[in-house]
């Protein structure tokens, strides 16, 4: 389980004055302790957010002169004044990292390649340049990013995947087909977040990839290709979450925390996913859309396995298993007779989302955890709403559900060893 510098901290501070009043360490050690750790960076102050406020207020009311009055500037003197406030905004950003005061510059920069941005937009439009707008974007989240890697920026960053997922975004509308260029551009970005170790960094690519899932849903999901959009997501959410497990179990631990944060996002939307799959049901299926989900959801199934190492294969074994059993679920197998309730396609989605509970509480990793209730919830609601028999049937399959649990939960305690009290 990861924890934040000043959760530790606290925890920390604690246990040394629990320490010095036992007797197990002296005063002296307590404070050589204390001085061997470095300061805990400064959080936002109110006086930061009252600045950060009329910062943008102030950027604002320029945009808003500036719009009013862009037609009645010569052309030159509005390229000047694109060029001007970006130099502006990054003056600004150095300004106030020399004062140590890191949450401004990074916003500065932040402003600074939102205006490049808009720049590039603006300037194709007065000299009419060519008109391949996803080619615009490309540069916009190439340049972005390249100031994120100067700088170390995570609004930069944020701001160079929004450009990046604009661009795959067009060009899925240009060519009607899944962009996996992205999937280049998005490696680069993960890479970074990576090298940062950074908390922030980690969560903005885990969104960006699965709202780059969300685009091949989309298109899978159409009429035309006979799909559905939630099966697709997740199967790429699958695919998300095991290969978070795989970076769990391997390399140094800024990869296994940049796994760990993959892993949650893709275990919550798979999660979600499977409670989608009980209520739109079996009728979305053509052969293009189901080998994508096959391959995908067999692809974090391997993946997952792959993170069993050592003494850590008990988490990333069960994680296996609740993709193996949403995979079941969302590629409509164990389909019953038409007229009969899918009883086993429901036995099987609650079965995933219990070990993906199981799996979290085994590997210490709340969020994992609190992903697979919320599944159950889910699940549970979406199969007593999609039932359409009795009620008295309904309660029957919930009843042996719960009957199966309880069993199961005391068979685990029998055969799980306890912890011996202190």
């Amino acid at each position: 389980m990861v924890v934040s510098d000043r959760v530790y901290r606290q925890r920390l501070e604690t246990d040394l004055v629990r320490w010095q009043q036992d007797g197990v360490i002296s005063g002296a050690t307590a404070e050589a302790i204390r001085a061997e750790l470095k300061p805990i960076p400064e959080g936002v102050t109110i006086a930061t957010v009252v600045a950060i406020v009329g910062a943008l207020l102030i950027a604002a009311a320029f945009l808003a002169l500036v719009a009013a009055n862009w037609t009645a500037i010569a052309r030159p003197a509005r390229f000047a004044i694109l060029l001007v406030g970006i130099a502006t905004a990054y003056m600004f950003a150095a300004v106030f990292d020399r004062a140590d005061r890191a949450y401004l510059a990074d916003l500065c920069v932040s402003v600074g390649s939102i205006v490049f941005g808009a720049a590039i937009a603006l300037v194709g439009q007065m000299y009419h340049l060519g008109d391949d707008f996803a080619a615009g974007l490309l540069l916009w989240a190439a340049a972005v990013l390249l100031a994120a890697v100067l700088t170390g920026s995570r609004g930069a960053l944020a701001v160079a995947l929004v450009a990046g997922w604009l661009w795959s975004a067009a060009r899925f509308q240009e060519f009607s087909d899944v962009h996996f260029e992205f999937m280049g551009f998005w490696a680069v970005t993960a890479l970074l977040a990576w090298f940062w170790n950074s908390a922030v960094a980690r969560h903005l690519v885990a969104v960006a990839a699965l709202a780059w899932w969300g685009l091949c849903a989309f298109h899978f999901g159409s009429a035309l290709r006979g799909g559905s959009a939630v099966f697709v997501l997740s199967a790429g959410a699958a695919l998300l979450f095991g290969g978070g497990i795989a970076l769990c179990g391997r390399g140094p631990p800024p990869l296994r925390v940049f796994g760990l944060t993959l892993s949650n996002y893709g275990a919550l939307v798979m999660a979600t996913g499977v409670a989608g799959a009980i209520i739109i049901g079996f009728e979305f299926w053509r052969g293009e859309s189901f080998a994508w989900i096959m391959a995908c959801g067999s692809a974090g199934f391997v993946l997952a396995l792959a993170g069993c190492t050592g003494r850590r294969w008990a988490g990333p074994f069960m994680a296996a298993a609740s993709i193996a059993l949403a995979l079941a679920v969302a590629a409509s197998w164990a389909k019953p007779p038409v007229g009969e309730e899918p009883w086993l396609r429901y036995a099987l989605a609650l079965a995933a989302m219990l070990c993906l509970v199981v799996s979290g509480i085994l590997d210490d990793e709340r969020p994992r955890v609190v992903a697979g209730w919320i599944g159950l919830a889910a699940a549970i609601a979406a199969i007593t709403w999609s039932v359409k028999g009795s009620l008295l049937g309904r309660a029957a399959f919930l009843a042996a559900a719960g009957i199966t649990t309880v069993a199961l939960a005391i068979l685990l305690a029998r055969i799980t060893p306890r912890e011996r009290p202190r």
